[in-house]
């Protein structure tokens, strides 16, 4: 694996850590508006009731008190299904921060099992690498040899043929004086 892939997955991995930071913060807004919604269904109930009171007592208003005891009852409903999903995207946000998490530790085991696969490859690279370099310096010490002996058994060749070339003067020579 590449240093670039290496550093491909890091950045990745510190964007899910960000993803699950923000995750986190939308889940406590999330929560803190629940709270804001729960405060206000209570009071919205305690309204409820005091209408339920000043219905008891005033007969007369009974009809516009009633039709506001519906609106409210249906804001109650309203508010309690708003909470309810709220409470369902929390549980949703949750799973996901727990998915991201899990992930996270699975593509950090993976990197950590990469790398170590990635150090031992290169040690073995680099033993690879001095055998081979062990083996040229043979080499080369040998071809240096082989060319050293080479040079002097060429100049012992050489010196032969001049002494030889040297005779056969002379005798060409005297061949060639004494006719």
């Amino acid at each position: 694996m590449s240093k670039q892939s290496i550093g491909d997955l890091k950045d990745e991995l510190e964007l899910k850590n960000a993803e699950i930071d923000e995750l986190n913060m939308e889940l406590e807004a999330k929560k803190e508006e629940i709270n804001k919604l729960k405060l206000y269904s209570t009071k919205l109930k305690y309204e409820n009731k005091n209408l339920e009171d000043k219905l008891d007592t005033k007969i007369d208003y009974d009809k516009a008190r009633m039709k506001e005891l519906d609106e409210l009852q249906e804001k109650i409903k309203e508010k309690e299904e708003i909470i309810e999903d709220k409470h369902d995207q929390v549980k949703y946000l949750r799973s996901l921060i727990d998915d991201y998490k899990h992930q996270i530790s699975s593509n950090s085991q993976n990197l950590e099992l990469q790398l170590r696969k990635i150090s031992k490859t290169y040690e073995d690279l680099l033993k690879q690498k001095d055998l081979i370099i062990e083996k040229q310096d043979e080499q080369i010490d040998n071809l240096i040899k082989s060319k050293e002996e080479l040079i002097k058994s060429n100049k012992t060749n050489v010196i032969s043929l001049k002494l030889q070339n040297e005779k056969y003067q002379e005798i060409i020579e005297k061949l060639t004086k004494t006719n």
